[in-house]
């Protein structure tokens, strides 16, 4: 009841009016730091929930996403066989190194030889480098002679931000039971030049043969390198 009595008597107060006013926009600044303090917590346990899901050892994230043929995929379904993860962007210069050498498509012709699935994950938004339509995905595929089982398309990022990829490329491989077995680069040497793959260690290259025959990857997680993914 006091506080419904000192509404009028602030009123009757002409100096009141103003302060009443500028405490009550302090009241809603500090009411929407708040709030966007909260939103933004949320946002970091979100993403770090994320992150803790991509560990080696454990299983690897599910997810489902549509490919570039408007089918849709299902990470879970391909259990019983060894799954290798590429996130790209063809206007990365890093990308590039590996498919203008030839060397991407060299180690999916090994992945298609062992029966192994190969996803590419293209995770650009709209509107920025390396975004492309299924139809354009197709072109790309077929231009530049790769041979993924499918790509998959994410331009909102959700498989990306599943797995906490930062880079194209940056390489995944799940063995026949789920499990998260490697992550990191695509080799060892971490520039653009093409020069400089055939005297790299090939870490995605041997982590997937090791897998696909049941055993470790020699170097379970490496350090992505290339263009940060355009979320």
């Amino acid at each position: 009841m006091s506080t419904f009595r000192a509404i009028p008597h602030a009123s009757a107060n002409p100096n009141a009016g103003p302060t009443a006013g500028r405490d009550g926009r302090g009241s809603r600044v500090l009411a929407a730091t708040i709030i966007a303090a909260l939103i933004a917590g949320l946002i970091a346990l979100l993403i770090g929930n994320a992150a803790a899901g991509a560990q080696i050892g454990q299983p690897a994230p599910d997810f489902t996403a549509v490919d570039s043929k408007g089918n849709t995929v299902q990470l879970s379904a391909f259990r019983g066989k060894t799954v290798v993860l590429e996130w790209t962007n063809a206007d990365c210069p890093y990308t590039r190194k590996h498919y203008a050498s030839g060397n991407m498509q060299s180690v999916q012709g090994l992945a298609q030889k062992d029966g192994i699935v190969w996803l590419t994950v293209i995770s650009s938004a709209p509107g920025k480098q390396g975004y492309v339509n299924g139809a354009q995905a197709d072109f790309l595929t077929e231009s530049r002679k790769a041979a993924p089982t499918a790509v998959l398309l994410d331009p909102a990022g959700a498989v990306a931000h599943l797995y906490a990829a930062k880079t194209t490329p940056h390489m995944y491989v799940v063995d026949k039971n789920g499990v998260l077995q490697y992550m990191g680069g695509m080799d060892s040497i971490a520039t653009a030049a093409e020069s400089d793959i055939a005297r790299a260690e090939p870490d995605l290259k041997e982590a997937m043969l090791a897998v696909a025959q049941g055993n470790p990857a020699p170097h379970p997680e490496t350090k992505p390198y290339g263009c940060s993914i355009k979320y």
